[in-house]
């Protein structure tokens, strides 16, 4: 194949003409495998030009760009105009002097004659415009030495996944005035979507991110554009080509457009495996019966079974009734029935079941013959001729590694067992015999051997990714290898937490803090710790972590006039994020974390939130909790919920009267509890912001722990009356 440049810096050539179409086909005169190329243009500087053409399709004109892989064309990366007809497609250095830009004058009758600028990223083509104008990074001119901006919320149609390039973004989280929000880098570290996003989950293979924002979630391609707007409260991650969503009406299917596929909500939907995803729904009388949709999101198995498993490999297991099971094809084909309590899904072609009900478990094959008859108190399925069990009488643990005849290959004496793929699992002795749910210590395994390759030196080790796991100790994260060895090429990092390979980089999440690296140790991207106010204030963070389970992230200020005064507010600050003495060596009974966030900041005050998590080893659950600190940076003072109202004015009556009203007139808090006391207290949890007081109730004390901390916003308005004006509270940040 030869590549040659078109005439005058990469304008079209002569006969790749421009045309006007109204069905699908491409705009310019030819295409990657035709004699005429649209544009040959080296985007991503390897050497190596990269031909562009423009693409109509169902009306929309679109940016293409296909990359040489030494055999064929491929499909890069695909961009949706800016109008129906092109009268400007020409490529030039315009942002750099090592790479090509494309230029594309759009037109619509609507908007008129636009110009927009694409540049190559580590992730695709990306558009600067049309939009406000900004300098350019580079300092080179266009015109007027300013280029536009990408708009960042204009809709757009994408092209087929055979269009899409997998994009290497990364998310990240970074500490600001107003909570801490999240954005994306790129594999250099570079911040190509900045961080605007509530939560932000990685990009997945079909170039799409799930995100949230409001409260809410939808999903976004690699230029922050939502494909899916936020109007769920949760989208899953995509299988097939399908995500599950969930409003209040219920569970939905949709595809990497967004179009929702399910005519109607569902009270539960899985994630597709094999082409079907298995829903239920449940009846006035509580009971659920169980189906399988299809990839259209219609009902190719109807509602009839007790209960149901995903698809694996074509088939699936369903309860049909009390004692009979069946395994089914994905047509809903029975291919075999068994008359037992209980029987799980399949797994190298055995399954587990229990012969009566409250009884020890074994394995049958798919024919329901017993393979293993039954001993175990857990059976889990086969992975690779392997599985888990347990056959421990009690809360203590007894877990063994079998082969498929039921033949220990590991003993049944650890405290879990898990498989981590390559032949290898982890092993885990308890930390404390009599108390089994403190954790364990682990060491790795050959799982065809059943031969201990390590000591118990890990606190996890993860599945093993391209021939390594992550493992922490004591003080360490790293990387091993099968034989269990230290990585020395991978990075090693102080703290507890996991390593991951993603795209180019590393995700490393230590003491829970989120930073990346390149595949030679190099850090690439790692939070500040240093949050900037206005000059000379700003908020330092402070690591405190005396003991492998309490670990606290705490504020100190910096910028006060008075040393005195900031040292006083810093211990006081520490004390109220629960920095307190910690035995290093002890084993805890819990696991403490707190970290803060700056939620307003205006004038004098600052607002910040202490929150923590106590979670006692073996609890259902645990504990959240929440401090305000209200402070004045300039005088020290911290101030309470009194300071804001006028001396002897019953603020608490009034907003308890307040917050009691918005519950009875707002939907929104049908969560709490009809007989709960509700009383605004001298004590009570609350911040203050531009516009309104914010009243805030623990967990339990008038809704459900899973409502957290229920929050009434009261606007000034509403207590102007009462407010004063006057105090210092109130001048703090008027």
């Amino acid at each position: 194949m030869s590549y040659r440049f078109p005439a005058e810096a990469g304008k079209l050539n002569e006969t790749a003409s421009l045309e006007k179409r109204e069905d699908d086909g491409w705009v310019t005169a030819g295409g990657p495998n035709r004699a005429e190329p649209g544009l040959n243009a080296d985007l991503d500087g390897d050497g190596v030009p990269e031909w562009i053409g423009v693409y109509r399709r169902n009306g929309d004109l679109y940016v293409m760009v296909y990359r040489w892989s030494g055999t064929n064309w491929a499909p890069a990366s695909a961009l949706r105009g800016y109008g129906n007809e092109l009268n400007v497609f020409y490529a030039a250095p315009l942002t750099r002097p090592d790479r090509w830009n494309i230029v594309a004058g759009w037109h619509d009758a609507e908007n008129g004659s636009r110009l927009a600028i694409y540049e190559w990223t580590g992730y695709g083509l990306m558009d600067f415009g049309p939009g406000p104008a900004r300098p350019l990074i580079s300092g080179t001119g266009y015109g007027s030495g300013y280029a536009p901006v990408l708009v960042p919320e204009q809709a757009e149609t994408r092209l087929p996944a055979a269009a899409i390039r997998t994009i290497p973004l990364y998310p990240i989280t970074v500490r600001t005035i107003g909570g801490n929000l999240w954005g994306y880098i790129d594999e250099r570290g570079q911040t190509i979507l900045p961080p605007r996003f509530e939560y932000a989950n990685d990009f997945q293979d079909n170039g799409l991110a799930v995100v949230e924002t409001g409260g809410k979630q939808g999903v976004i391609d690699a230029r922050g554009r939502f494909v899916v707007e936020p109007v769920y409260e949760s989208v899953s991650p995509f299988s097939e080509g399908r995500a599950i969503v969930i409003d209040k009406k219920g569970f939905r299917v949709i595809d990497d457009l967004g179009h929702i596929l399910t005519p109607n909500t569902y009270d539960y939907i899985g994630a597709y495996h094999d082409g079907r995803a298995v829903f239920y729904t449940m009846d006035a009388g509580g009971l659920s019966r169980y189906g399988y949709l299809n990839l259209a999101g219609q009902e190719a198995i109807p509602a009839q079974y007790l209960d149901a498993t995903d698809f694996a490999n074509g088939r699936a297991v369903v309860k049909v009734k009390e004692g009979e099971y069946a395994l089914i094809g994905t047509d809903g084909r029975r291919l075999a029935v068994y008359n037992y309590a209980f029987v799980g899904s399949p797994g190298d072609g055995l399954l587990s079941f229990q012969q009566t009900e409250n009884g020890k478990y074994g394995y049958i094959d798919e024919k329901g013959k017993i393979v293993i008859p039954p001993r175990f108190s857990i059976a889990l399925p086969f992975q690779n001729g392997r599985a888990v069990v347990n056959i421990a009488e009690d809360y203590n643990n007894l877990y063994g590694l079998i082969d498929t005849t039921g033949a220990y290959i590991m003993q049944p004496e650890y405290n879990d067992i898990s498989l981590l793929g390559e032949q290898r699992a982890a092993a885990g002795k308890a930390l404390d015999p009599k108390r089994p749910y403190l954790g364990s210590t682990y060491a790795l395994a050959d799982s065809g051997s059943g031969q201990r390759l390590t000591g118990f030196d890990f606190g996890q080790i993860t599945e093993f990714h391209e021939g390594y796991a992550s493992v922490y100790n004591d003080r360490y994260t790293y990387w091993i290898d099968p034989s269990g060895r230290q990585a020395a090429h991978l990075p090693r990092l102080e703290g507890s937490g996991t390593m991951a390979f993603i795209g180019k980089l590393i995700s490393a999440n230590i003491d829970q803090r989120l930073s990346y690296y390149d595949r030679s140790g190099k850090l690439v991207w790692r939070p500040p710790v240093v949050l900037p106010l206005r000059p000379p204030y700003q908020v330092r963070e402070v690591k405190y972590k005396p003991n492998k389970d309490y670990l606290v992230y705490y504020p100190q200020i910096e910028g006060m006039a008075d040393p005195a005064v900031q040292k006083k507010v810093n211990r006081k600050l520490a004390e109220l994020s629960a920095v307190k003495p910690v035995p290093a060596d002890k084993q805890l009974d819990y696991n403490y974390t707190g970290d803060y966030a700056v939620v307003f900041f205006d004038k004098n005050l600052l607002v910040l939130e202490l929150y923590g998590y106590n979670y006692p080893f073996g609890a259902a659950h645990g504990m959240p909790s929440r401090v305000y600190v209200h402070l004045n940076l300039a005088s020290g003072d911290m101030y309470a919920l009194k300071d804001l109202f006028k001396p002897g004015a019953p603020y608490t009556q009034r907003l308890t009267e307040i917050v009691k009203k918005q519950i009875a007139t707002n939907p929104e808090y049908d969560y709490v509890f009809p007989d709960s006391k509700v009383e605004v207290k001298p004590d009570q949890l609350f911040f203050v912001n531009r516009d309104a007081l914010n009243i805030l109730f623990p967990p339990y004390e008038i809704a459900p722990y899973v409502a957290g901390f229920p929050t009434f916003k009261i606007p000034y308005a509403e207590i102007a009356d009462i407010l004063d004006t006057n105090g210092a509270f109130w001048k703090s940040f008027h």
